[in-house]
């Protein structure tokens, strides 16, 4: 009997499929639910049961606590599934320290956070936070003189981080003819939609031929605060930010400095180096800035991506087969 630990809310909606999925590979499954009550825990007798364990999105932030406790006492557990894709939250490093393997949810939101991170680019390029501030004002207010937006095309967009989100913000921004350059470790496919791929090193390089800097990067010690007032300084007066990765990429009060200065026209920010975003951050209130409260990837479709990836990861881990979005310990 292999057991796998589940939140309330996923065994209510998804359990049937996955007993389905689990009979169809030969898999004696026994589900262990986590409590209704976030702040109740499953019993340590279970817990020490527990082989596979599943980080579904309505564990995430409410129930999270009770998820990472049941799985810190479960010492027989050999898979952890989990929904996002970036796993930079210290928990994951203790599994994979204990031998636990890791498989994430990679490309499941790709389309959404790619699309969300184009909308903000096209609000900027198209002058959307004026007319909102005048929409409020109930101020017939036209763009006028040399407050014209400059045409798309033609400018060009350096795409840091050309994962999955990274490549569909890269394909998209070519379709409204950006030019796109690409900063990637690994060597250009032939698939890649970018005009030019360059490895990190060559990022300081890049800058000045940059209109758009749009982060999709993972937060690793190499890019934690990589963007730094050093690197925004180097961009073009006038460029502009998008980040849609972790806000602890960017130096937050060097951001903030060259936004008030006007060497940053404009950003476009899902994530922030506090979360929630302090009230007091003059990000909420500047007229050039849009924010969103990490949540990009929102999307009535992403639970059943997210599903379907586990599942196939649950057939291949009876067969022995390599797992999907594994990461690999250090």
């Amino acid at each position: 009997m292999t057991a796998l630990l589940v939140s309330h809310h996923f065994n209510v909606h998804y359990g049937a499929r996955v007993a389905a999925a689990a009979s169809r590979e030969k898999i004696a499954a026994e589900f262990l639910v986590l409590p209704a009550d976030p702040a109740a825990r499953l019993p340590d007798e279970e817990c020490a049961r527990v082989e596979i364990a599943f980080f579904s999105g309505d564990v995430f932030p409410d129930y999270s606590r009770q998820f990472f406790s049941a799985i810190r006492k479960a010492p027989r557990l050999k898979w952890l599934h989990v929904f996002i894709a970036g796993v930079d939250h210290p928990i994951y490093a203790e599994m994979l320290a204990r031998g636990v393997r890791l498989t994430t949810s990679a490309g499941s939101t790709a389309e959404p956070i790619a699309q969300t991170a184009i909308l903000g680019l096209l609000a900027l390029a198209r002058g959307f936070p004026h007319w909102l501030a005048a929409q409020r004002r109930r101020q017939w207010d036209p763009l006028r003189g040399g407050a014209l937006p400059r045409d798309l095309r033609g400018q060009t967009a350096v795409v840091l981080g050309l994962g999955r989100i990274g490549a569909e913000i890269a394909r998209l921004a070519r379709a409204l003819g950006l030019r796109v350059i690409g900063v990637r470790r690994s060597a250009r496919a032939p698939d890649d939609p970018v005009d030019e791929l360059h490895p990190p090193s060559a990022l300081p390089g890049l800058l000045a031929r940059c209109d758009w800097l749009v982060i999709a990067c993972p937060l690793t010690p190499e890019t934690r605060g990589l963007v730094d007032a050093k690197c925004l300084a180097a961009l073009p007066r006038g460029a502009r930010l998008i980040n849609v990765a972790r806000g602890e990429i960017v130096n937050e009060t060097a951001l903030i400095a060259a936004l008030q200065s006007g060497q940053l026209a404009g950003a476009y920010l899902d994530v922030f180096e506090t979360e929630p975003l302090p009230p007091e951050s003059p990000l909420w209130d500047m007229p050039n800035v849009l924010v969103t409260p990490h949540n990009s990837s929102a999307a009535a479709g992403n639970d059943e991506r997210v599903l379907e990836i586990f599942l196939d990861n649950l057939g291949r881990w009876q067969r022995g087969a390599p797992l999907l979005n594994e990461v690999q310990g250090k």
